[in-house]
C-alpha cells in the first residue's frame, strides 16, 4: 500500500462554488503559474505517485457555499484518478481543508474523531480535535486555552485485505509572525505562535499515546511548519513539536527517517519538501515541514518512504515532465510511504 501527504498550494482557487475545474487561462493563487497549467501539473503529479490514499493539505474549501468533497472528486474524475474518493473532518474557517482523497477499491474509510467534547474553557488530556485543550506551557499555574485553526482529520482506514490503520491528518499553525510592526513585536507574536504550536504538539502527541497504548497501527501524516532547528525560538523551549509528536526514548515513539536525519539520529543530509521564495533576499528557502510518522509496529516492516522532490530525486531530474509538474503544482511537494502488510 502507497500513502502519501501533499500539501497543495491554493488547491480552493481551482474551482469554483459548484466545484467545477476553473480550467482556463486565468491567474492562479500561485506567482505566475495560470489554472490551467497548475491543474494539468497537478493531474501529472497524481498519477505519477499512484498513491492508494493521498492526505491532502490545503484542500479546497468546506462552507455553506463549496463542497471539499464535490471539488476533490470532480478533480479525480477530471484526470481519471483510482483515488476517486474524497473524505473530510472537521471543516475549518481558513479556506485550507484537511481530506483524504482515496482508492474505495482498496480500502473503507471513515471519520472516526476521538476524545470528549469540550465547553470554551477546554479539558486537559486528548480532547476532541474540535474543542479546546488546556495546557500550562509557561509554568505559572495559567494554563492557556489552545483550538486548532484547522483540526486534524481522524480517519480509521480498512483495508480490503485486512489491516485497519489509524490515520491523523495535520497542518500545525504556522509560526510566521504575520501583521507584526517592529523587531519587538515580531519577537512577541513569535514566540507566542511557538508556544501555541507547542501546545497543539502535545495535544497530538497525547491522542498518540492514546493509540498506541490501545495497540493501534497508527499514521501522523501532514504539513507541521516546523522541524528541529528551524528558528531561534525553539531554544526557548527546549524542542521542536516534531519531536514531542514523535515522542522520547522513554515510551514508544513514531518513526519517519527524514525527522530522524533532522534531530541528528541518524547521519545524512537533512532532507527538504518544500521551496519558498524570499522577496525580501532574492533567494530561495528549502525546508522540511511534511512529515509522515508510523507506530513502531508499522515501522518493523521496513517501510520506503519517499520525497517527490524535483531537484534532489534522481529519478524526477531524468523526467523532465514530471520535475517541471513538481515545480508547477505546489511550493511543496508530495511524500510518500511504501508498507507491506
Amino acid at each position: 500500500m502507497r500513502l502519501a501527504t501533499y500539501n497543495i498550494e491554493w488547491f480552493d482557487a481551482l474551482f469554483d462554488d459548484e466545484g467545477a475545474l476553473l480550467n482556463n487561462k486565468g491567474w492562479s493563487r500561485r506567482y505566475n503559474v495560470v489554472r490551467s497549467k497548475q491543474l494539468a501539473a497537478l493531474g501529472t503529479v497524481f498519477a505519477a505517485i499512484d498513491a492508494d490514499a493521498v492526505m491532502i493539505i490545503e484542500a479546497p474549501d468546506a462552507s455553506e457555499q463549496r463542497s471539499t468533497v464535490t471539488a476533490l472528486e470532480e478533480f479525480a474524475h477530471h484526470f481519471k484518478l483510482r483515488t476517486r474518493k474524497a473524505l473530510i473532518g472537521f471543516a475549518n474557517h481558513t479556506q485550507q481543508e484537511i481530506a483524504l482523497l482515496y482508492d474505495p477499491d482498496i480500502m473503507d474509510v471513515h471519520h472516526d474523531p476521538k476524545g470528549k467534547k469540550t465547553g470554551k474553557k477546554g479539558t486537559e488530556g486528548a480532547p476532541r480535535f474540535d474543542g479546546a485543550f488546556r495546557w500550562d506551557l509557561n509554568i505559572d499555574r495559567a494554563p492557556e486555552i489552545v483550538r486548532f485553526s484547522k483540526p486534524p482529520l481522524e480517519v480509521a482506514l480498512t483495508l480490503k485485505s485486512g489491516p485497519v490503520l489509524r490515520l491523523i491528518g495535520v497542518h500545525i499553525k504556522s509560526k510566521a509572525p504575520h501583521g507584526a510592526n517592529g523587531a519587538q513585536e515580531v519577537m512577541r507574536i513569535s514566540i507566542d505562535n511557538r508556544r501555541k504550536q507547542l501546545a497543539q504538539s502535545i495535544w497530538l502527541r497525547h491522542r498518540v499515546e492514546n493509540h498506541l497504548g490501545a495497540g493501534d497501527s497508527v499514521i501522523v501524516m501532514g504539513d507541521f511548519n516546523d522541524g528541529p532547528g528551524l528558528d531561534e525560538y525553539e531554544k526557548l523551549f527546549g524542542r521542536s513539536s516534531i519531536e514531542i509528536v514523535l515522542g522520547d526514548e522513554g515510551g514508544p515513539c513514531l518513526y519517519d527517517p527524514h525527522a530522524m536525519a533532522a534531530i541528528g539520529r541518524d547521519t545524512g543530509v537533512v532532507p527538504s519538501t518544500s521551496r519558498f521564495y524570499l522577496s525580501h533576499e532574492k533567494r530561495y528557502l528549502e525546508a522540511l515541514l511534511d512529515y509522515i510518522m508510523v507506530s513502531p509496529d508499522i515501522a518493523k516492516t521496513a517501510p520506503k518512504w519517499r520525497i517527490w522532490h524535483p531537484n534532489d530525486d534522481p529519478d524526477i531530474k531524468a523526467t523532465p515532465k514530471l520535475r517541471k509538474a513538481l515545480q508547477t503544482a505546489s511550493d511543496h511537494y508530495p511524500v510518500t510511504i511504501d508498507i507491506e502488510f
